[in-house]
């Protein structure tokens, strides 16, 4: 087989939501993969600060803030934070509206001092992935700090949360021009919760600048992911595969499903496509 670029989203592909600890399975596939020539790439929502302690695993290099900062090797090749003038924007509208939010910068991430509240009187959804991510990573699991530790810093990525989705209708009115509002299968437990991403980057065009970079072609590519946050990663590689627990959108748009991570599913999708 011919070298390969794989992409790999964490939160629920990788990892279990919220943890920074892949099953020996995961690693044993990503370590044999990278022996027989193959790229590994991370290729994930999280910022750089919460993905840097999975560095430590092996990869060659990241996608993080969903397209926004990408480092090939110790090369930064992309960088693209908010404005300063966004920022304030997108933040205005989500305090008017009601709309808890994380905010991701390069090395912090920032949080509403209520959202811990509102996840905790939501936790009896156990179904939803991405509940559980943030209410794991807000006991610590990823250092996550109040919003009253916020300084300023350049911000990447918006994380929101709220009740209905009547309360994102002016939100999306108003970024809309300049922002892609990614929404989790809004209301399936009761909540809808999502991510605000500046439309000059998303997960597809960072497999496409990693690509450009390496002087390799979008046919050489594979993703792994579960989320609706994967959705364009998966369409812009050669073989999208998805997760058996993952989204139902995303679903149908993979050209492949793989177990469970808990249930060695990396591994098994290495193993199947030959990547071993």
């Amino acid at each position: 087989m011919e070298n390969k670029i794989i992409f790999l989203d964490i939160d629920g592909t990788l990892t279990e939501p919220g943890s920074n600890v892949p099953p020996d399975s995961a690693l044993k596939a990503v370590r044999q993969a990278r022996e027989k020539g193959h790229k590994v790439f991370l290729c994930s929502g999280r910022n750089y600060a919460m993905l840097a302690p999975l560095l430590k695993y092996g990869f060659d290099g990241v996608i993080a803030s969903s397209g926004g900062y990408i480092l090939c090797g110790n090369q930064v090749i992309y960088d693209c934070p908010m404005t300063e003038g966004q920022r304030q924007m997108v933040l205005k509208v989500l305090k008017e509206n009601q709309v808890y939010c994380t905010i991701e910068c390069l090395e912090g991430t920032y949080t509403d001092e209520a959202f811990k509240e509102f996840l905790k009187a939501n936790g009896e959804h156990k179904g939803n992935s991405e509940l559980l991510r943030w209410r794991e990573q807000l006991e610590g699991t990823l250092n996550i700090l109040p919003m009253s530790s916020y300084e300023g810093q350049p911000v990447y990525k918006v994380v929101i949360m709220c009740q209905s989705k009547k309360q994102l209708k002016e939100p999306e009115q108003v970024l809309g021009k300049e922002f892609f509002l990614s929404i989790q299968d809004a209301d399936s437990y009761g909540i809808v919760n999502g991510e605000i991403v500046n439309k000059k980057f998303h997960k597809g065009k960072g497999v496409e600048r990693v690509c450009h970079h390496l002087g390799m072609g979008l046919e050489d590519t594979i993703a792994f992911g579960d989320s609706v946050n994967d959705m364009e990663m998966l369409q812009a590689v050669s073989v999208g595969i998805c997760m058996e627990n993952g989204s139902e959108s995303l679903k149908r748009i993979a050209d492949r499903l793989c177990p469970p991570v808990g249930q060695d599913g990396l591994y098994c999708g290495f193993k199947e496509l030959g990547l071993l």
